[in-house]
């Protein structure tokens, strides 16, 4: 294993093979030392896991107890037992198989060590009964006692700041900001003064409502004289304002125009001075022309001859490289012919010296033939003496008598060929029985054997088909136990789903429904304490009614903008039954200073006459597109008086052209005027002006009838938004608990198919077993019938075995007989007693003795037959036959050498014509080289005129562009100083101006149409004054490009006609293209301003008047005011003193609550970039990812949201929703270390949180844990992936005691095997060997079987 980082991700001092060390890197203390449990869940006895390092790693298989021993480190910290996927502590204790558990306590405990090397136990137990206790060091503390022990080590139980359970990683990423908020809270203990906080703000409020109500006690006499004051400098304002903006315009529409006169001036001096310059340049250009073409033609005739004599030296030089390859060919030829009468010369030296030789060489053979022939004779001589030697007793046979003794020989082995055939026979016979018997035996003791085996296997498999089936039905009816669980599981969970899919689809259709209503009629803070007050007036008053906008309806939603209109402020007055009940109403809303309102008392308002209304009613009726706007409202019969007052007889029409017919044609009758609106809210009124455009506030008056249907949709909303976060928050709590949808199901699905799996494999087994069973019963009967036929074959060879012995006797002495009637006459002749032994004495030596006879013999022939060839040879003939060739060769060298001559002095000739010919070439080159440079030059020179005429063609049409686009420029700005009716001074007329503005009439009419009115002027303008430049810009662009245009001039006479002496100095200074916009920057915004104010004003008119009278008033009851502000002095200045000391109070809460929580927030944002951005760095992205906390309000940030946002490397700002599975876990792993380094716990506790991460990540997240598990805390990791455990110090095993039913644990302690510094690189590891091992009070060897085992040694 590696335990190597990637590049550029920590920066270590260095990095070794985990062998394993690390260097650069400080080791810390284990906190943690070791895990105590008994009975707790899956774990059975007293089982002791540990010792932890500084990174352990827990595996096992799926099912083993890797999450209980998890749950086991949160349960010894306090967490509770309903969040370890229980309902109560009795569920956490173990239950044995087949056994009861009400006599078994559990407890669980953890063994601190602290820095100075002392050691505490913290311990919690679980009685039979349920009830619990906490210990530290076997001591029982409270809770409380037991909390406050693990806080000063640095454990928040609360904040559970170091445990990760499965899926709190994905539920991280899923927080939404108000959730984040509180983690915040509880990270940083600021939610401890939330309580604290409410009550005080609470009392903040009560105090500042007191001094509230006494200051306007105080001061209620005079805030109406001061209103009235107020809104007479507000109307002096608005005067001023208009002025300015009057003025302000007038200057920068004649800044405009003057620097636009001067630059046309300007730019026409110019363009007539770039005209007689082009015209110039055109008179060079066509006299450089013909110089130009003379030059060129004499060019090219110099060019010709130039190729002409090219051509020439070209052809000689082809001719010279045609008799190349022949003069090559000739010298090839001429030493092809040396070379081989050099070999032909030496072939007939060599032919001569053989002759020479050939006599010496038959001399040489005879002699050999002759010493050959002496060498047999002596070899005669030395058999003799070495029979006679070998065999001394015997008689001698002499070289006849041998050859006789081999021919008797072999006629007797003639006559013994049959008897010898037949005793060969008979042993085959006997060899093959003998074979075919020990076959047969052999058999017969593996059939005896194998019916022994088969007996026992029946035997075994029917004990183990028993106790199968037994297994197969407990199995069964358990796996059906948990399929009804699990199907009613999935039932409930897709129902959950199916409700959850509603929902979301019902707020997308209300939020879809919603966008499209103009939701942004918002309440002012005015307009909230008016209803307010309405509702407080119901209260008082009987004869309340409410508001006319809320008693009445329009009948169609289009009517709301006409009906709007057409009732004005009257909308917004309160409806009551009596004028006596409007003037109380009056009375209380002045002593309550809420304030102001008009009231329509039912019994004395004037409406129009029911035979007038009815007379219009008649005549509008006839046409559709006229209704009166009393029959568009919806309303009660009680307060139809009402409507009837604040729309009279008003006409509500289609469009603007239906209400001029109206007003205008003749259709108003005995009536005389009517009063119209269109349902775009133009209006004419009866002495016919026209009114058009619409505000902001009479759009949101109109769409104040929606108020009611959006209030409904947002309550359905917020409705069906509560049931989905309820859903989502029992989904969250579903993973924390046993009780939870998914891991419940997930439990469920596991166990059911591990027991059909089981099942399955069992009923495999089963079918297995039966088969075995039939077939070792079938093979046992067959062993049974071979045996008896086994034993009759023996029996049968081993007589056969006899018989065929008897037979062999015979046959021997039949051979013997048959070669003794030839041998035996040649004894007698011989005098030899034993031919035998005669035989094998001499047998060496005439063996020898024919092989070198025979070896010498072949020799002397060899020799024989070569001097038969060498005496019949003809050497002469040879000789002959090379002095022909070598004649032929010389013939033919003569020959070539005399062709080479010819060829070189021909090509000699040629070379001379060539030198010729390249001599006329450069001549010609020479003065096509110099008329083309003349002709160069004089291109050039052309090309300058050329490109200084072009260069003066493009000035001038760049001179008329923007001579056109300021024709265009000027002419866009008087249009639009006419359009806005800025009044611009003219020569020779007087100080008054020539036209009023829309401003100035305005403030000269009503107050209440300011901002609203448009003139009839707006409606008779020309189309081309309507369409913008933009529609029109083609047509415009081709008036400005000609000077005579009638358009241009008379743009140019009415610029010419300014008076431009009375502008300011500064204005007309030259400006650049900066300094222009700059101005122009700083009229706009000075526009925008003075409009914004004007906007935003709304002055009454009147004020000047009720000013005056409020005044004389006060002035008569001056005393009596007097003694009332003395009277409520006191009570305001102690209601002032209880405010202070209230906001002190909450403000002192408030910002310890602030700083605690801005303390976590600041230091958690700070780690999460650093952290987040080492965990995404990589070779391919070095400077990494970026993630940040921010917050909705960073004043008081615990009332508002908190977002999570990460950007991964390479990729674009993306809300954590869009980011991937792999993306959010890093990006939440990043935030979990951040807020687990703000007050961080000596130990991290993680359950499988690599389940979402791909190998990319894992690496990243694995080097981060193994880097930070070095220096900063102790960590304990819950993993099923290699790359995690391949990385830590130690590894817990945990497998499953199925006799048991018990979890068992195998702890491997890896920091034994790492490699010292100095030691080789290429030593193994020794064989592993577990540390220790929890069990029931034992410890047991690894076995090799064991799922943990397996994984440990991995």
């Amino acid at each position: 294993r590696i335990a190597s980082f990637s590049s550029g991700v920590f920066p270590l001092a260095s990095v070794s093979l985990r062998g394993y060390q690390l260097v650069g890197l400080s080791t810390i203390n284990m906190p943690v030392t070791y895990l105590e449990l008994e009975n707790f869940k899956s774990y059975g006895g007293l089982q002791k896991i540990g010792p932890f390092r500084s990174f352990t790693s827990i595996i096992g298989p799926n099912g083993s107890g890797k999450s209980n021993c998890m749950d086991a480190l949160s349960f010894v910290l306090g967490v509770q037992s309903r969040a370890l996927r229980s309902s109560q502590m009795k569920d956490l204790i173990f239950r044995p198989p087949g056994k009861s558990r009400t006599k078994l306590r559990a407890s669980a405990a953890i063994y601190f060590e602290h820095d100075n090397g002392e050691t505490t136990k913290f311990q919690r137990t679980i009685g039979s009964n349920g009830s619990g206790d906490y210990r530290i060091d076997g001591n029982v503390v409270t809770y409380k006692q037991y909390e406050e022990r693990l806080g000063e080590i640095g454990v928040l139980v609360k904040a559970r700041n170091f445990l990760v359970f499965q899926g709190d990683v994905e539920s991280l990423a899923r927080k939404t900001p108000a959730e984040f908020v509180d983690l915040i809270e509880q990270i940083s203990q600021s939610v401890e003064l939330k309580k604290d906080y409410e009550t005080a703000l609470k009392a903040k409020e009560e105090a500042e409502s007191s001094t509230l109500f006494c200051f306007n006690k105080q001061k209620g006499m005079k805030g109406e004289r001061r209103l009235l004051k107020e809104q007479k400098e507000e109307a002096e304002r608005f005067h001023d304002l208009l002025e300015q903006k009057q003025t302000m315009q007038t200057d920068y529409y004649m800044w405009q125009l003057y620097h636009m006169e001067v630059e046309r001036k300007e730019r026409e001096t110019q363009l007539e001075e770039l005209n007689t310059e082009l015209k110039d340049k055109l008179e060079m250009e066509q006299s450089h022309t013909g110089v130009l073409k003379e030059a060129k033609k004499k060019a090219s005739a110099a060019r010709r001859a130039t190729q002409t004599a090219d051509k020439h030296r070209i052809e000689i030089a082809g001719e010279v490289d045609k008799l190349e390859p022949s003069i090559i060919q000739v010298e090839e030829e001429i030493k092809n012919f040396e070379k081989k009468m050099e070999q032909d010369r030496k072939q007939l030296e060599n032919k001569k010296e053989q002759v020479g030789k050939h006599a010496d060489k038959l001399k040489d053979l005879d002699e050999k033939i002759v010493e050959a022939k002496d060498t047999l004779t002596d070899l005669q001589q030395e058999y003799e003496e070495a029979k006679r030697d070998a065999a001394p007793d015997q008689v001698t046979l002499t070289h006849e008598q041998e050859e006789e003794y081999e021919r008797v020989k072999e006629a007797a082995a003639a006559a013994s060929v049959q008897p010898r055939q037949t005793l060969a026979k008979v042993n085959k016979q006997l060899e093959s029985v003998r074979a075919r018997a020990a076959t047969i035996a052999t058999e017969l003791q593996a059939a005896k054997t194998r019916k022994a085996e088969v007996n026992k296997e029946i035997g075994d498999l029917t004990e183990r088909s028993n106790k199968i089936s037994k297994n197969l039905q407990d199995t069964e009816a358990e796996s059906k136990e948990y399929e009804r669980q699990l199907r009613a599981a999935t039932e409930e969970s897709q129902r959950i789903e199916r409700r959850r899919e509603e929902l979301e689809t019902e707020i997308e259709k209300l939020n879809a429904t919603l966008s499209e209503v103009r939701d942004d009629h918002r309440k002012s803070r005015d307009e909230e304490r008016l209803l307010q007050a309405i509702e407080s007036l119901r209260n008082h008053f009987p004869g309340v009614m409410g508001r006319l906008v809320d008693l009445c309806r329009p009948t169609q939603r289009r009517f709301n903008l006409a009906v709007t209109v057409a009732a004005g402020k009257d909308m917004d007055a309160i409806v009551v039954d009596t004028k006596s009940t409007g003037i109380e109403c009056i009375k209380y809303l002045r002593e309550q200073r809420v304030g102001t309102a008009t009231f329509l008392p039912l019994d004395s308002l004037h409406v129009p006459s029911l035979e007038s209304s009815e007379r219009i009613r008649a005549k509008v009726s006839q046409d559709g597109r006229f209704r009166l706007a009393a029959d568009v409202i919806g309303c009660d019969e009680a307060i139809k008086k009402a409507v009837l007052y604040a729309v009279g007889n008003t006409v509500v029409c289609d469009d603007l052209n239906c209400a001029r017919e109206l007003c205008f044609g003749g259709r108003g009758g005995q009536d005389g005027a009517i009063k119209a609106v269109t349902l775009g809210g133009a209006v004419i009124s009866k002495a016919g002006t026209m009114t058009g455009g619409v505000t902001n506030e009479d759009s949101n008056r109109a769409g104040r009838w929606d108020d009611k249907k959006v209030q409904e949709l947002r309550d359905k909303k917020e409705k069906l938004e509560a049931e989905r976060m309820e859903l989502d928050r029992d989904q969250t709590a579903g993973r924390q608990s046993m009780g939870g949808r998914n891991t419940r199901i997930e439990e469920l699905r596991n166990n059911y198919h591990s027991l059909k799996s089981k099942a399955d494999y069992a009923a495999s087994d089963m079918e297995f077993t039966r088969k075995q069973l039939v077939e070792k019963k079938i093979l046992l009967k067959s062993v049974d019938r071979k045996l008896p036929d086994l034993e009759r074959r023996l029996q049968e060879a081993e007589q056969s075995i006899e018989q065929l012995q008897t037979e062999s006797q015979r046959a021997i002495a039949a051979v013997r007989a048959s070669e003794n009637e030839h041998l035996g006459p040649f004894r007698d002749a011989t005098g030899l007693k034993d031919l035998q032994a005669y035989e094998q004495a001499t047998r060496q030596s005439r063996d020898e003795f024919n092989s070198k006879k025979r070896t010498i013999s072949e020799h002397i022939s060899h020799l024989e037959q070569q001097k038969e060839y060498e005496a019949n040879r003809d050497l002469h003939q040879p000789i002959e036959r090379l002095e022909k060739r070598l004649k032929a060769t010389e013939d033919k060298l003569k020959v070539s050498r005399k062709r080479e001559k010819e060829l070189r002095k021909e090509v000699k000739a040629l070379n001379v014509q060539l030198e010729k010919a390249d001599q006329t070439v450069q001549k010609a080159s020479e003065k096509e080289g110099e008329l083309e440079e003349e002709a160069k030059a004089l291109q050039k020179e052309f090309k300058e005129i050329q490109s200084e005429r072009g260069r003066v063609s493009k000035a001038v049409t760049a001179e008329e562009a923007a001579l056109e686009r300021l024709r265009g420029k000027l002419h866009e700005t008087l249009q639009k100083a006419r359009v806005e009716e800025v009044e611009l001074p003219m020569l020779g007329s007087d100080d008054s101006p020539t036209s009023r503005t829309r401003s100035g009439r305005a403030v000269a009419g009503d107050a209440d149409e300011i901002g609203g009115d448009l003139e009839m002027e707006s409606e008779s303008q020309s189309p081309s004054q309507q369409s913008g430049p933009h529609t029109q810009n083609s047509l415009q662009m081709t008036q400005f490009s000609q000077e005579n245009n009638p358009k241009v001039v008379a743009d140019k006479n009415e610029a010419s006609k300014l008076d431009f002496s009375k502008m300011r100095a500064d204005l007309k200074q030259r400006l650049n293209d900066r300094e222009e916009r700059k101005v122009r920057k700083d009229f706009e915004d000075h526009k925008e301003k003075l409009e914004a104010s004007i906007e935003g004003m709304a002055p009454n008119m009147k004020a000047q008047e009720a000013f005056t009278a409020i005044t004389e008033k006060l002035k008569d009851t001056g005393a009596s005011i007097t003694e009332k502000l003395k009277d409520t002095g006191a009570d305001f200045d102690k209601s002032k003193e209880m405010a202070r000391k209230a906001t002190a109070d909450f403000q002192r809460i408030k910002n310890e609550r602030s700083k605690r929580f801005m303390d976590a927030f600041n230091h958690i944002d700070e780690s999460l970039k650093t952290i987040y951005t080492d965990m995404t760095k990589s070779s391919k992205h070095p400077l990494g990812g970026n993630a940040y906390l921010s917050l909705d309000d960073t004043e008081e940030p615990y009332k508002a949201g908190m977002k999570f946002n990460a950007m991964p490397p390479m990729k674009r700002f993306r809300d954590m929703e869009q980011l991937s599975g792999g993306e959010k876990t890093v990006a939440a792993l990043a935030l979990l270390f951040a807020i687990h380094s703000f007050h961080p716990a000596p130990f991290f506790v993680m359950d499988e949180v690599d389940a979402a991460l791909d190998n990319i990540n894992l690496r990243k997240v694995c080097n981060y844990i193994q880097q930070r598990s070095q220096t900063d805390f102790q960590c304990i990791v819950i993993s099923l992936k290699d790359m995690f455990y391949e990385r830590s110090q130690s590894l817990v095993g945990i497998c499953k005691d199925v006799g048991t039913n018990s979890s068992r644990t195998l702890t491997l302690d890896l920091t034994k095997y790492d490699k010292p510094e100095g030691e080789k690189k290429g030593r193994k590891r020794s064989k592993v060997r577990p540390v220790s091992e929890g069990g029931p009070q034992k410890r047991r060897a690894l076995e090799p079987a064991s799922p943990a085992a397996s994984a440990a040694t991995q």
